[in-house]
């Protein structure tokens, strides 16, 4: 079965050394997201140099090394979905050292009444996608185990926040009226497209993740709503909370 996908060995056949060359070290913590707005915007402020780079057929993405008010931090844009993105921490982590990550991106909202106007902390993520089972034995649900300090740190900075349950899918086509019902009867609030996967790869090579998501279309009414999708993907709010994340950690 392909939940059974799991081995519990470390070495695999090959490591992203074939690719990328010898491991490099070159900051602690980092910070990634989704947004191709954000991103430039991003770059558009803060000083940066480059520092490696995500290579596959579709292209070249460079991963910087920002300088923000005399600190660094590696920033670089996430491809979207659980595998690449898992995939995407791997290489990236491989040729800066990070052991911290700093993810946010959006997210639909199952019960829009909780997490209207609040980020949402995910406590647990649904594994409805194939890359955590190759990286954790096989479950349900799979714990975030940084929920309760990013929750701590988010009433320190008197930001608005909601904790829950989420929901990882693959299949985003495929969130249908059933599973909508099914997901929201076990306490999801929101559903996704990343978090299982990467939270399982992070586990997995030690990395410590942050992760907090902003709703945007709605699929618990009568109709879905994806009016706010825009401003949950590109709104720049969420790279300023990263850096007050980043501040605590």
């Amino acid at each position: 079965m392909i939940t059974q996908s799991f081995h519990p060995e470390k070495e695999s056949l090959f490591s992203p050394e074939a690719f990328l060359g010898k491991r490099h070290y070159v900051c602690e913590k980092a910070i990634a997201t989704f947004s191709h707005e954000i991103f430039h915007a991003v770059l558009e402020q803060y000083p940066h140099e480059a520092v490696g780079h995500i290579n596959s057929a579709n292209g070249k993405r460079i991963i910087y090394r920002l300088t923000v008010n005399g600190q660094p931090v590696i920033f670089y844009m996430s491809a979207i979905g659980s595998c690449l993105a898992g995939i995407d921490v791997i290489e990236m982590q491989w040729q800066t050292g990070i052991d911290k990550l700093i993810l946010f991106g959006s997210a639909g909202s199952l019960k829009s009444d909780a997490t209207q106007g609040k980020y949402v902390i995910p406590t647990q993520a649904y594994r409805d996608e194939g890359m955590s089972y190759h990286y954790a034995p096989p479950s349900d649900y799979l714990d975030i185990p940084n929920s309760t300090r990013l929750a701590a740190i988010f009433e320190a900075l008197h930001l608005p926040y909601v904790t829950g349950r989420v929901w990882t899918t693959d299949a985003p086509y495929r969130e249908t009226y059933t599973a909508v019902e099914k997901r929201k009867q076990e306490g999801c609030i929101a559903v996704e497209m990343e978090l299982a996967g990467v939270q399982a790869v992070c586990n997995f090579h030690g990395i410590e993740l942050y992760d907090f998501l902003v709703t945007g279309d709605i699929l618990d009414g009568d109709t879905y709503n994806s009016d706010g999708l825009a401003a949950a993907n590109h709104s720049l709010d969420k790279f300023h909370v990263a850096l007050k994340i980043l501040e605590q950690l």
